[in-house]
């Protein structure tokens, strides 16, 4: 069974869900739209050079705290392996003369004294070992000696990977347990084990003797789990929307949630963002009429209705505070929250700082950024004397895109920080949020979240209190002010000398020529495609298989409040129709759907693209690409014409970027079964790169298949020799260490 096209299995529990019952017009209000009886648009719609990366190949296919940074290398302007072809096939294939290490799966022990992991459901203590559905991944080098930060070190360096989620077919994450798990109430200790697989790992791999592993006694590793302390910071630290039991005052909290994308401070901090949060907390039936507020707007909006069950049913392991808190109803009689967890679901939704080489440091929830379903945080180009831009996407059907731009302008002597969250604390405690507005004409506008804005002060569906709340619910906000409904809009990447940013907008099946309904979306410029696509005896419909959008700010400053934008790639299969599907022309080697992780590399200049995919795994598993991009408004503007139940035609102006080439994009990895490849990361010499298989053999059908190894949809990587189980191993996420043989730059 394939993952339905939304995305993984996270959908099947509503936390992809259209949220967003807004009035705004996704465009139509700004479009050029116009009736006529024009013919389809003939002819190819180019797109610039789109890449996704991603190769592993166990069987190849065919003094101070820092050194300087290392002088920019010479990019890459052409693509110099040959193309992976799509498979179905339980492995991960990469290019020829390239090798795909596997270095760290779920369960892997972090300490000396953590048995090995026996991977039959019996194994405990996830607090030191990997956790599960590895995700965004953020590289941080070390010294030869292993004792201090190195920007240059490329033989030895810490890992700082997300843990997102667990696989389940209902309320039981069945690969974790050996039976499959127990339904509701959940035994303790069954909880207790899928709590500890949630967060981040910090882990330490070296390279000896030009072979990668993690090192299991390094006094770095740590696990970050939903029950380590974290500090709220920012402008919503102390405020009344975040006072809980666990801590009145409003200043502290527990753990981060279903983390997804990553982004690294140009001071050398993880950050994380809480992505799918929402899903893992339930609410009575009664509740609303128990607050009796406002809260009630904020938790509908947030996907939180009452009468929700929870992701994992963890509020019935027992009476224990641990477990009380996934339950955010209104149980107490205080007027503030304080005495119970009604006000809980409000810390998280952040983006979250940690230090990966400091287990000491604070980790703090960065507020100021907004709270929403986060992905990737991504910065702006650096530049002395001028503010900082972290870029943001709210992955949901028809969310918006985000920018937070700091107070305090940019001193490259805070790249050498000895105390980099307090350097966090100077950029990212202070600045103004920002969502997006696409015109027609290829141009946007970033208009700020602000209670002093009228437009949110005097919102009729929210009353907004002050600035706190307005960042708290942020989706609210940026509703009051108009912004631009978009197609899941999920990591963002900027271009590490051109400064354009990217952004994957993953599928949307509400996006309709004809909305019959305010959960569906009206194609505008930026999210123009609504088609039917098959799969098998399946029908899929809206904008199935996903674009890229890039942006230039006006100036090319952090600052700008304008921008212009285009269509970097669109998702398609090769046969697909070149007016309306296949606007960016792609081949066999280059088609792809549902595009979901995006990074740059700084050595080579490559983006990378890889995919989580539902709507094209009757032909192949997901996939990273490489390509080399070109630059926003590279291509032509191209008409969709489409035809309405009363038979007048709609035309949809979009702008399609330079049409991809042979040597601009190529797939570079394709994945097991059942997998989505995300997170990506490299050494400072672009020699290794290191991408994460995330939930292979997800899909069990049912959990009593857990008693047959024959019924498993996947067993990678134990099939390819990693672990414990062999050819029957239950299947594992794991993060890959990708080296060329020559031991040149990866992608050359």
């Amino acid at each position: 069974m394939n993952k339905p096209f939304e995305g993984h299995t996270l959908a099947a529990h509503g936390d992809d869900a259209d949220l967003n019952t807004s009035a705004n017009p996704s465009f139509m209000t700004v479009l050029d739209a116009r009736l006529s009886r024009r013919s389809l648009l003939r002819g190819g719609v180019g797109t610039a050079a789109t890449a996704v990366l991603g190769s592993w190949s166990l069987a190849a296919c065919g003094g101070g705290d820092d050194d300087d940074a290392p002088a920019a290398p010479a990019p890459i302007t052409a693509l110099g392996f040959t193309a992976v072809p799509k498979s179905l096939a339980d492995t991960v294939s990469v290019p020829v003369g390239y090798t795909a290490s596997i270095i760290y799966a779920l369960g892997d022990p972090l300490t000396a004294t953590t048995p090995a992991y026996r991977n039959d459901g019996t194994d405990t203590d996830f607090e030191n070992r990997a956790g599960d559905h590895h995700d965004g991944m953020e590289y941080f080098g070390l010294s030869a000696d292993g004792t201090r930060r190195d920007v240059n070190g490329s033989e030895r360096g810490l890992l700082a990977i997300n843990h997102e989620a667990t696989s389940n077919l209902d309320v039981r994450s069945y690969y974790l347990h050996a039976n499959g798990g127990t339904v509701n109430p959940r035994p303790t200790a069954e909880a207790d084990k899928e709590i500890a697989v949630h967060g981040i790992s910090v882990v330490e791999v070296r390279k000896t003797n030009g072979q990668w592993a993690y090192v299991q006694t390094s006094a770095f590793n740590r696990r970050v789990t939903p029950l380590t302390p974290v500090q709220i910071a920012g402008p919503v630290r102390g405020n009344a929307l975040v006072r809980t039991l666990y801590s009145t005052a409003g200043t502290a909290a527990r753990g981060t949630l279903n983390n997804c994308g990553t982004g690294q401070t140009p001071w050398g901090t993880d950050l994380t963002g809480e992505e799918n949060w929402a899903g893992y907390f339930t609410r009575a039936a009664g509740d609303d009429a128990a607050r009796g507020d406002k809260s009630v707007v904020s938790l509908n909006r947030y996907g939180r209705a009452q009468g929700s069950a929870s992701r994992h049913g963890w509020e019935t392991a027992g009476a224990a505070d641990q477990y009380a808190r996934w339950n955010i109803s209104k149980t107490g009689a205080s007027t503030d929250g304080t005495d119970d967890y009604r006000n809980e679901l409000n810390t998280f939704g952040y983006i979250v700082e940690i230090d990966a080489y400091d287990k000491t440091a604070a980790i703090k929830k960065r507020t100021a950024l907004g709270r929403f379903a986060h992905e990737s945080a991504s910065f702006g180009l650096q530049r002395a004397g001028q503010p900082l831009a972290v870029y943001m996407g709210d992955d949901s059907r028809g969310e918006y895109i985000y920018k937070f731009v700091s107070t305090a302008n940019w001193d490259a002597a805070d790249a050498n920080s000895a105390n980099r969250i307090a350097t966090g604390d100077k950029y990212l405690d202070s600045g103004k949020l920002y969502v997006a507005r696409f015109n027609a004409d290829g141009t946007g506008t970033w208009i700020e979240l602000d209670i002093a804005n009228t437009a949110i002060a005097n919102y009729a569906t929210y009353d907004f209190a002050d600035q706190a709340d307005v960042l708290v619910n942020a989706r609210l906000a940026a509703d009051a002010v108009g912004a631009t409904k978009m197609d899941r809009p999920e990591w963002c990447a900027v271009h590490p000398t051109t400064g354009e940013i990217y952004y994957t907008l993953t599928n949307n099946s509400n996006r309709r020529v004809e909305p019959a309904s305010g959960s569906q979306h009206a194609v505008d410029a930026a999210n123009p495609r609504a088609y039917t696509d098959t799969k098998g005896a399946a029908t899929q419909s809206g904008n199935v298989n996903g674009h890229i959008i890039r942006m230039a700010e006006t100036g090319n400053t952090n600052a700008a409040t304008t921008f212009s934008w285009d269509v970097y790639l669109f998702g398609a299969e090769a046969g697909s129709n070149a007016t309306q599907i296949n606007l960016s022309s792609l081949t066999a080697d280059q088609d792809f759907s549902s595009p979901d992780g995006l990074w740059f590399s700084k050595n080579t200049g490559i983006c990378w693209i890889q995919t989580d995919d539902g709507a094209y795994t009757d032909v192949t598993n997901c996939m990273m690409l490489a390509g080399v991009p070109g630059r926003v408004g590279d291509g032509t503007v191209a008409t969709l014409n489409y035809t309405r139940a009363d038979s007048t035609t709609l035309s949809i102006q979009t702008r399609v970027g330079r049409a991809p080439t042979a040597t601009t994009l190529k797939r570079f990895l394709v994945g097991p079964v059942d997998c989505e490849l995300t997170g990506c990361a490299e050494t400072p010499d672009g020699k290794t790169l290191f991408v994460n298989i995330q939930h292979p053999g997800e899909n069990l059908g049912a959990v009593a298949n857990i008693a047959n190894p024959a019924l498993y949809p996947s067993h990678w990587p134990g099939n390819a020799g990693y672990g414990a189980g062999g050819a029957t191993a239950r299947p594992r996420s794991a993060t890959l260490a990708i080296t060329k043989n020559d031991g040149g730059r990866v992608g050359n």
